[in-house]
């Protein structure tokens, strides 16, 4: 039998609806609006022409914000192994896998997209300007090794797409659907209107 995890010391004691403690809501709003942030700098710094001038600065941004997206997701992965989530909502086996799987194929691209786009910048040769605050020298240009992690980029770019699109309909799905409550897990406690 599953036992109802003791209350975390940050959030203050169990709602009635189990939910995730304070830290673990808000890496995971933080890391979600850094994620619909990394994107749309990657599409406009890839569109505009290569002597561009903003071209390079939205580069360096996306780079910082992916290697603060890969901070996050450490954070995020260390909290969870030594503050469990609350129980998962009584749903089907097979839908219960789907997203335990998902959840985790989620941290898994949110590691190696960071890393292959810093990677793919270093051996260029480039430096990367964590934003504007301090430098991270890449190394000696390896074309190889670009082309590889440039590859790797590509294929994890599709599976943001996927992985992310997939969370947002299973979200929904509880939300409109089944009207479970998962999404609570992920908001804060709203205390009740006092009415006199």
């Amino acid at each position: 039998m599953t036992s109802t995890p003791n209350p975390d010391p940050v959030s203050g004691p169990s709602p009635a609806f189990p939910r995730s403690s304070r830290t673990a809501q808000a890496l995971h709003w933080l890391t979600s609006v850094l994620v619909l942030a990394v994107l749309p700098l990657a599409w406009v710094a890839t569109s505009l022409a290569r002597d561009a001038a903003a071209k390079p600065v939205l580069f360096q941004f996306h780079k910082s914000v992916g290697l603060t997206i890969l901070a996050l997701v450490v954070a995020r992965i260390l909290w969870r192994t030594f503050n469990p989530p609350p129980p998962e909502v009584s749903e089907p086996a097979g839908l219960a896998l789907i997203a335990r799987v998902s959840h985790w194929l989620l941290y898994a691209v949110f590691l190696l997209m960071p890393v292959s786009g810093f990677l793919l910048s270093a051996f260029n040769g480039s430096t990367t300007q964590f934003f504007y605050l301090f430098p991270i020298p890449g190394f000696e240009k390896n074309e190889a090794i670009r082309n590889l992690l440039q590859s790797v980029h590509l294929a994890g770019q599709w599976a943001v797409y996927a992985l992310v699109l997939l969370h947002i309909a299973g979200t929904v799905w509880h939300v409109a659907i089944r009207r479970d409550g998962v999404l609570d897990r992920m908001l804060p406690e709203q205390k009740p209107l006092i009415r006199g």
